[in-house]
């Protein structure tokens, strides 16, 4: 079973970066997909970026595109996103999780606690 955690959230004033990661524990993360999901309170989780670990292909929300990068390790067993021209609109708690690909409506297992990421006017 692949165990997600993700790490690397914070308090950040706007215009600032942060990098989020998904670490991967019991084996790598081939032949599926890492998405990163975020919820803030009183909206619906919103899906903002996903890569594919089989080919590498990645999808954006418009609302990050041009300012978040998603990767993957080359041992494939962490996903980053690296996160720039922060808005506060962007904080959120951010969780990761896998999915069979990219667009697929289902995760596997469950949501874990995620990280915060607070930006500040």
């Amino acid at each position: 079973e692949v165990q997600l955690v993700e790490s690397g959230g914070g308090l950040v004033q706007a215009g600032g970066s942060l990098r989020l990661s998904c670490a991967a524990s019991g084996r790598t993360l081939d032949d599926y997909a890492i998405g990163w999901f975020r919820r803030a309170p009183g909206k619906e989780r919103e899906r903002v970026s996903c890569i594919s670990i089989s080919d590498g292909s990645t999808y954006y929300a418009d609302s990050v595109k041009g300012r978040f990068t998603i990767s993957s390790s080359n041992a494939k067993n962490a996903v980053y996103l690296q996160m720039n021209s922060l808005k506060p609109e962007d904080t959120a708690v951010y969780y990761c999780a896998r999915q069979r690909f990219c667009g697929a409506t289902l995760i596997f297992g469950s949501w874990g606690q995620g990280t915060q990421v607070t930006v500040s006017s």
